[in-house]
């Protein structure tokens, strides 16, 4: 019940906990998505609350909803002009061998009969930038902290594998597909507001990650 997932709530906007596997919009699958859920999560206003923003579906964490179409608007222009500030968490599939750095790898979709659609770095693509610096590593696996500054589709998958050179575990189409979800998750999140405070959020580390050994990253977000 994402009502019970709530980690910010205002008369603007929601940020709620998007557990891994639940996709934002109804898949052709049939299958249950946030849509489903947004009449719980009117609580009281007339209008049903509307993502910003997109997670992928097996991407956990914090998600924002507006809860009026104005603010909806003003919190789409915000990530727009790049003011939002996303941290994300992912388990990597190995250790990288530096510490930490910027990828700056402009990414472009391509699409085969065969393989279907990925995104790829490619020098006439869409601008991608995203810091990243290791937190822990546990068994010959890392904790990575990304801050994208940028928000293209696969970002943060494409420049794990492609621009670090360790993808994130349990990625099926950048990395190696293990029998479980990938684990990335969007951490926090903070989207200013003119006039009064920023509508922001820190989202608990997924079990998931805790199972591998990784404990809460406060040191993460400083």
């Amino acid at each position: 019940m994402l009502d019970e997932r709530i980690l910010f709530i205002d008369a603007e906007a929601l940020i709620i906990d998007k557990p891994a596997g639940l996709p934002v919009d109804a898949p052709r699958d049939g299958s249950l998505s946030v849509e489903n859920h947004l009449q719980s999560l009117a609580f009281g206003f007339k209008r049903w609350p509307q993502p910003v923003h997109r997670l992928d579906r097996d991407t956990s964490g914090c998600l924002l909803l507006a809860r009026t179409p104005k603010a909806h608007k003003r919190f789409q222009q915000a990530f727009e002009e790049g003011t939002v500030e996303k941290v994300y968490l992912a388990v990597l599939d190995g250790v990288p061998e530096a510490s930490e750095g910027v990828v700056d790898m402009p990414l472009a979709k391509v699409s085969t009969r065969e393989a279907g659609w990925r995104m790829v770095g490619n020098p006439k693509g869409k601008a991608a930038r995203t810091a990243w610096r290791l937190v822990t590593t546990v068994n010959g696996r890392a904790l990575v902290e990304f801050k994208p500054a940028t928000g293209r589709t696969h970002q943060i998958r494409v420049h794990a594998a492609s621009g670090i050179g360790v993808p994130i575990l349990g990625d099926p189409v950048y990395g190696r597909e293990l029998g479980h979800r990938m684990l990335l998750h969007a951490a926090s999140l903070s989207v200013p507001r003119e006039g009064k405070g920023p509508v922001a959020a820190t989202a608990p580390m997924p079990d998931t990650f805790k199972a591998l050994g990784f404990t809460e990253a406060k040191d993460a977000e400083d």
